[in-house]
């Protein structure tokens, strides 16, 4: 998976549609191998990207968990927690 699509289910507040598209983008983006299509591609690139987030924004609609909602300070100091311990000299 690429590192730089993040979870974004169960947080509060929910993710926004920005947050889902800039996903799809990052998935599309490692499916396809490019980062800026061609013009040739360019509209096959953008639907995808567009379908993925619709998808995705469905399926993040629909999972159900009894988990309390996580809070995304707390998530971000734990993920540079962890970045600084893997990447310490």
């Amino acid at each position: 998976m690429c590192r730089n699509i993040r979870t974004l289910y169960n947080f509060e507040p929910a993710a926004s549609e920005d947050e889902i598209h800039a996903a799809a983008l990052q998935y599309v983006r490692k499916v396809s191998g490019a980062t800026r299509p061609s013009r040739a591609n360019a509209e096959a690139f953008d639907r995808a990207v567009d379908e993925v987030a619709r998808v995705t924004a469905a399926l993040l609609d629909e999972l159900v968990t009894t988990a309390p909602p996580k809070d995304r300070a707390e998530e971000a100091r734990k993920h540079r927690e962890r970045t600084i311990k893997r990447f310490a000299a």
